[in-house]
């Protein structure tokens, strides 16, 4: 079977156990999940440590859970321990003893954006579109703050892994399992060039702030400056002894920081790639980094359970954050003062900053949440799980929006709003909405909602008369807006 009709080998390979050849085989629950095929968290727990084990003796494979790319098997028995020691003892260090407020999201039954679990989030500076990559192999656009499905766009025969978009608005990069990372021009999505290089797995990816250099990690323990739009490569910076797992750059273009599976964080300087220092202190691997927008503040997520912040550009550690439960994604709005973490636990948490306060806890999501993305004016945050699902909230309470929807990509029972709409540029293009979703005045809309699901916004100007065919319940139909003169 080709790549391309099977998307979820690569999480089966990388969800193999091997079982030891000199004990009886041990039974665990085997769910499946989309496509694929996966071993739930407590069986995978327990298996984990057999397999483990066993591996170690025979040294024959690598074990890892399918979100930490290049996490040996070393790891994955230190994440398991570390797993069984946090349930439930650990408290937030400078939170509060008390419960923190909870706000949960709901998504219509069989709302789903992408085919597979997201990967990861990417929103434009202006705020107005919303890009993510999934298992599934492919990249959506999402128009925001509505959500409406833009379009789609192929060509990776592997996992997104990562995505950046230029300052400007203008480019998207993603990088790719397939080794790839491939530049598209925005809004439209037209693919531009593939770049190559790299051995293993494109893992993370940033770009500077003027748009001219883009910064690749992979698993290959490597980082790659390619100049930009070219996409010519400048330089490969080596030191890591681990994949590379994530990349940040300072708003003034001069830093470049690094986290790795090998536990330390490297800053170096822009555009030359000097090796500046190693910042040591996690106990496990580095899973994600993210800057400040004024370039003093550090913060990495880690494997240990543990979100740390460092004074830039020394590299002090300022403050260690630990919460209940392992965290698995990282944002931080562009003013500063908060901070969200996806968590294993399928929540979203909101903590302010510098003090590193738990303000509150999003629920809603049914499975861990791999990525997050705040908007650069700080009134939204994107949460990507792998349930397949996307959400949008309002921030700082954090208020809960909507979900993103893609019919193609639900179940053929989901019911959805599509409808065409006229963009700045004069073309006619067709969105996709949850229904219960409003819908812009103007707009020709055919929907497969049952009918009085639908909700009308509060419109600033008279209300929109509906006109529709009378039809059995659940049918189509079109709605066309007018005004009353």
């Amino acid at each position: 079977m080709s790549e391309q009709k099977a998307p979820y080998q690569d999480r089966l390979s990388d969800a193999a156990l091997p079982a030891p050849e000199e004990e009886a085989p041990q039974i665990y629950a085997l769910k499946r999940q989309g496509p694929g095929w996966t071993i739930g968290r407590r069986e995978f727990l327990g298996a984990a440590v057999t397999a483990v084990a066993a591996a170690c003796a025979r040294n024959s494979g690598t074990i890892r859970q399918h979100d930490g790319p290049d996490a040996s098997q070393v790891e994955v028995d230190q994440m398991v321990a570390l797993d069984q020691e946090n349930q439930g003892t650990a408290q937030p260090t400078g939170g509060q003893e008390e419960p923190p407020p909870e706000v949960k999201g709901h998504c219509e039954e069989n709302v789903m954006a992408h085919r597979d679990s997201i990967t990861n989030l990417a929103i434009t500076s202006d705020g107005k579109l919303l890009a993510s990559g999934s298992w599934d192999q492919t990249i959506k656009l999402w128009g925001l703050p509505e959500g409406e499905l833009r379009t789609t766009l192929m060509g990776h025969s592997k996992t997104v892994n990562s995505l950046a978009i230029s300052t400007d608005g203008r480019l998207l990069a993603s990088g790719s399992k397939d080794k790839t990372i491939k530049l598209w021009s925005l809004p439209v999505g037209k693919l531009l060039t593939t770049l190559t290089g790299h051995s293993k797995e494109v893992s993370s990816l940033a770009m500077s702030p003027d748009g001219r250099l883009l910064a690749s990690g992979s698993g290959d323990k490597t980082i790659k400056l390619w100049a930009l739009p070219t996409g010519e490569l400048r330089t490969t910076l080596t030191g890591h002894s681990y994949g590379v797992s994530s990349l940040a750059v300072s708003s003034d273009g001069h830093l470049l920081a690094s986290g790795s599976w090998d536990k330390t964080i490297k800053l170096w300087a822009l555009p030359t790639g000097e090796l500046r220092t190693t910042l040591t202190g996690h106990s496990y691997g580095v899973k994600f980094l993210v800057m400040s927008p004024d370039g003093l503040l550090l913060a990495s997520g880690s494997n240990d359970n543990t979100i740390k912040l460092w004074a830039l550009p020394e590299g002090e550690l300022r403050t260690t954050l630990t919460g209940k439960v392992m965290m698995n994604s990282l944002s931080m709005s562009q003013d500063g003062p908060l901070l969200a973490t996806g968590n294993y636990d399928n929540t979203i948490k909101l903590w302010a900053l510098p003090e590193g306060e738990l303000r509150t806890t999003l629920m809603g999501h049914s499975k861990k949440v791999n990525s997050l993305a705040i908007s650069h004016d700080g009134r939204l945050l994107a949460s990507g799980s792998e349930d397949k699902t996307i959400r949008l909230w309002s921030l700082p309470q954090g208020d809960f929006k909507t979900c993103l929807m893609d019919l193609q990509a639900s179940p053929k029972e989901a019911e959805g709003i599509q409808y065409k709409y006229k963009d700045a540029h004069g073309q006619w293009v067709t969105y996709t909405l949850p229904c219960g979703s409003p819908i812009p005045s103007g707009a020709v809309c055919t929907c497969n909602c049952v009918p009085g699901s639908w909700t009308a916004p509060a419109p600033s100007r008279p209300t929109p008369t509906p006109s529709r065919p009378r039809s059995s319940p659940g049918g189509s139909y079109t709605i066309h807006y007018w005004y009353p003169n």
